[in-house]
């Protein structure tokens, strides 16, 4: 095990792959909790879609990728909020209008160019070894950033997420609060496409809030739980990706379905235990 370990990590682009992963799939796990709470779950596979067109008009203009994604996810997210909360058009339905508007275009826009690259197709389905030095780095540093500011501002999150009318009424500034739960959502998607690609990396939002919730009954008891259960699943993602030779992306999302089915089975366990022993 232990020269399997030391073998595994002699490659920089395991190193690499762990480090932002690990990062990127503890800030997923923490905004995934609100995210599916406020039945806003959906926004990380329509902004990664939104990823993905920004990225394909920064490698036809020859510009840097992730300079180009950041900014544009984050204008993403708020014109979502405004969407949702100032016209007709709500929730899931200005997801998928922004999405796959955002999507066609820049398969559009590839099609009509230089075509499909290697380097598109690895935004679009994810891969560990298109990790360079530069973008662990910049993950990283923004990951942490991600982290810091959800720290920081927990507890107002907290009330935003359960009761909005209730934190308004409180003098919590809830569009504040809202906006940047977004923003914090836009960019940990950009830092994870590049290694789960833009059709998977919303996976990481959703399964481990999911996941947690089915045993878990507190916000904090799912907040430790969702995030413990991410980076256990990413990790054992990577290693059999790299065991099997499989995709990295899809090994971990099958590694997150394998846990949600496992939790779900032991709910159902815990249930039906319960109620026998009212039943007696």
């Amino acid at each position: 095990m232990l020269d399997f370990l030391v073998e595994l990590f002699s490659y920089g682009f395991i190193v690499r792959a762990l480090l932002v992963g690990t990062f990127v799939s503890l800030c997923s796990a923490l905004l995934g909790v609100s995210l599916v709470l406020k039945r806003y779950s959906m926004i990380g596979d329509g902004l990664s879609h939104v990823g993905f067109g920004a990225l394909a008009v920064a490698a036809v203009l020859g510009w840097a990728p992730l300079a180009v994604a950041i900014p544009v996810v984050m204008l993403a997210a708020f014109l979502l909020l405004r969407l949702s909360d100032a016209s007709r058009i709500k929730g899931d339905a200005a997801i998928g209008l922004l999405s796959a508007s955002a999507l066609a275009a820049g398969v559009m826009l590839i099609s009509v160019t230089k075509g499909m690259n290697t380097d598109l197709l690895n935004y679009m389905f994810g891969s560990i070894l298109a990790m360079q030095s530069s973008d662990v780095w910049l993950s990283t540093l923004l990951s942490v950033a991600v982290l810091l500011l959800y720290v920081i501002f927990y507890n107002r999150l907290f009330a935003v997420t359960f009761d909005e009318n209730f934190a308004r009424a409180g003098g919590i500034d809830t569009g504040f609060y809202k906006a940047l739960l977004a923003f914090l959502t836009a960019l940990t998607v950009v830092l994870g496409m590049r290694m789960m690609g833009a059709l998977l990396i919303s996976s990481l939002i959703i399964f481990p809030a999911l996941t947690a919730m089915r045993l878990c009954r507190t916000y904090r008891s799912v907040i430790i739980c969702a995030s413990v259960l991410a980076v256990l699943c990413f990790w054992s993602g990577l290693i059999l990706s790299y065991l099997y030779e499989t995709p990295t992306g899809a090994t971990v999302v099958l590694i997150n379905l394998l846990f949600f089915c496992l939790f779900s089975l032991l709910s159902l366990l815990r249930r039906r235990k319960r109620s026998h022993s009212l039943s007696e």
